[in-house]
């Protein structure tokens, strides 16, 4: 991701420093509130508020509300910027000062992390070279994305001539005219007016020189749709696939709430004053992202767009860092993707570790970068044009389109069984790419998969589903050989799964904590009484194996128990894999 903070950033890389396109600017003047109880009124509403007040006077600001978010919370702006330590204090303040605020959390700034017969084909490797691409042409002969709705999560569109009838209508979230910079707030027009910056625009020495417009929703919308066959430029992964534009990105990068206020509507959500998106997306590409914890705001809309059925493809980011430490790459239930370079070792912006499913082609600077639909405008829309850049902004792209292949053959696959055949068909790795997921996107294989051929349905990985605190409410694993992404909430929380071993059969449950943490393994009978337990020490690896000797198929339970260390969304984190 490039410009990552406090703003979302999109995940550019271009072919500046990674480090300045990393840069985190740290501010916001808005805060998110979520009430338990709504109020009736308007009067009412303004009655409830006066809760912040006394919180927000310590801090020597004054609020105002800003507007109701589809998921019920408020964004309160502020007089002046706030540090984000400043903002974070602020909504510590709120939540303790008023037992009927169900939390708080400053409004954070995130920023983009970029980095057939089509004549520019033989230049996009990153589709078809055996050591870094994605083996697209076999599965091409089999789906082209027919049928599915991908929505873009960025800094909208420009219409182009290779991206001819890809566009369905789409919706501007963006809420700050100064963000927006197209003369207005929120509109049904998604088109990027241009995200250049002045020096200094986006704080102070943010950014150090001028930075022209990224047009970064149009590169990653080339990737995924871009018209294939046409005799025009370049070609797209799913080409018959449509997209619908969401526009959250502009100046300096883009509110949280604006972003989840457009996870909600793409994936056919209901946003307050924002006409129904006719065209729900079953494929969510989100190549953005800010450093810090998944926010409850974020979180709840991706729960959202995944109760629907929708996939949530996001950017791992562009730090050379681990992804635990940026969102949205560290939420659940995504699919958070890592970049390779063109000889299919990890490249050396990308992040990586535990919350990395899989990796895709983002390219690694001059002719082996992703090449991909652009504009020739430095500030305001120019002519229509094509762009070589890098970044896990492209190569979660791939995956995008990928996923829009898998779906139009199979459109009843569900999020988590998106996830599991991607992991399982992905390919290893022909060079050097630690803790990148499981290795490198594989169209024709995910294809085959999703259509049931040749390459099996691969042993699942899945999302921890709480409340699974006990026995009575514990997480349901069917399919054997599941690892389970889970997180230790709090000092008190426990987590229980289930599953059915049959006669003979040999369970071994596996818990990997993450480095910090100190997480013991125990398995029970179906009536409770503990059959084995592993209590190793800090960031060791617990193993515990049981064997069904009866003649009948019994119900074993799998617990994981906090005895030391992190807890939380970021330092939270385990994986538990149940084989039998």
């Amino acid at each position: 991701m490039t410009r990552l903070t406090s703003r979302i950033v999109i995940g550019l890389m271009m072919f500046a420093p990674v480090a300045a396109m990393a840069a985190d600017a740290g501010f916001t003047d808005r805060i998110i509130v979520k009430y338990r109880t709504s109020p009736a009124s308007v009067t009412a509403q303004a009655t409830q508020m006066r809760g912040t007040e006394l919180p927000a006077a310590r801090l020597g600001v004054a609020m105002s509300h800003v507007r109701t978010t589809a998921l019920g919370s408020q964004v309160l702006k502020t007089d002046r910027r706030l540090s984000l330590s400043e903002a974070a204090q602020l909504a510590r303040d709120i939540v303790a000062s008023d037992p009927n605020v169900e939390y708080a959390e400053p409004d954070r700034i995130l920023r983009h992390t970029m980095t057939p017969n089509d004549p520019r084909y033989n230049e996009q490797w990153h589709y078809f070279e055996a050591a870094g691409g994605i083996n697209a042409p076999p599965a091409w002969d089999k789906s082209t994305g027919t049928g599915v709705v991908v929505a873009v999560i960025d800094t909208g569109y420009r219409p182009h001539a290779d991206l001819a009838g890809a566009f369905l209508p789409g919706y501007d979230f963006i809420s700050d005219a100064f963000v927006g910079n197209d003369g207005d707030a929120r509109d049904s027009d998604a088109s990027d007016p241009g995200d250049w910056i002045n020096p200094g625009e986006c704080g102070p020495g943010d950014p150090a020189a001028f930075e022209a417009s990224s047009w970064h929703g149009t590169h990653v919308s080339g990737t995924i749709a871009a018209r294939t066959n046409n005799s025009l430029g370049v070609a797209g992964i799913a080409f018959n696939a449509r997209i619908v534009p969401a526009r959250v990105l502009g100046k300096c990068g883009g509110f949280t709430s604006d972003i989840a206020d457009a996870i909600v509507w793409t994936s056919g959500g209901t946003v307050s004053g924002v006409p129904a998106n006719a065209n729900p997306a079953k494929v969510l590409s989100i190549s953005l992202g800010g450093s810090g914890a998944c926010d409850t705001t974020t979180q709840n809309a991706i729960n959202s767009a995944r109760s629907r059925g929708a996939s949530v493809i996001v950017a791992a980011g562009n730090s050379n860092a681990n992804s635990s430490n940026f969102t949205p790459a560290n939420c659940s239930g995504v699919v958070t993707v890592a970049a390779v370079g063109r000889n299919g070792g990890k490249a050396s912006y990308s992040n990586f570790g535990a919350t990395v499913e899989v990796a895709a082609p983002g390219g690694s600077g001059g002719v082996n970068s992703v090449l991909s639909t652009l504009n020739a405008g430095s500030t305001s829309p120019g002519a229509d044009s094509y762009a070589l850049y890098n970044g896990t902004s492209m190569a979660t792209p791939h995956v995008s389109g990928v996923v829009a292949l898998m779906l139009s053959v199979k459109p009843t696959l569900t999020p988590d069984q998106v996830t599991s055949i991607l992991q399982s068909t992905a390919r290893a790795f022909p060079a050097t790419c630690s803790q990148c997921g499981a290795g490198i996107v594989n169209a024709s294989a995910a294809v085959d998969a999703a259509i049931g051929g040749t390459t099996p349905p691969p042993p699942g990985t899945i999302a921890e589903v709480e409340p699974n605190n006990s026995r009575a409410a514990s997480q349901l694993i069917s399919v054997d050989n599941t690892t389970v992404n889970g997180t230790i909430g709090s000092t008190s929380d426990t987590d229980y799964y289930q599953l059915t071993l049959p006669a003979g059969g040999t369970l071994v449950a596996t818990l990997t904590p993450n480095a910090t943490s100190d997480y013991d393994l125990y398995v029970y009978n179906s009536n409770g009484t503990l059959i084995g337990s592993s209590e190793l020490g800090t960031g060791a690896v617990d193993t515990v194996t049981v064997t069904n000797t009866g003649t009948s198929a019994f119900v074993r339970y799998v617990r994981v128990v906090r005895f030391s260390g992190g807890t939380g969304a970021t330092n939270g984190k385990y994986t538990v894999n149940m084989n039998w």
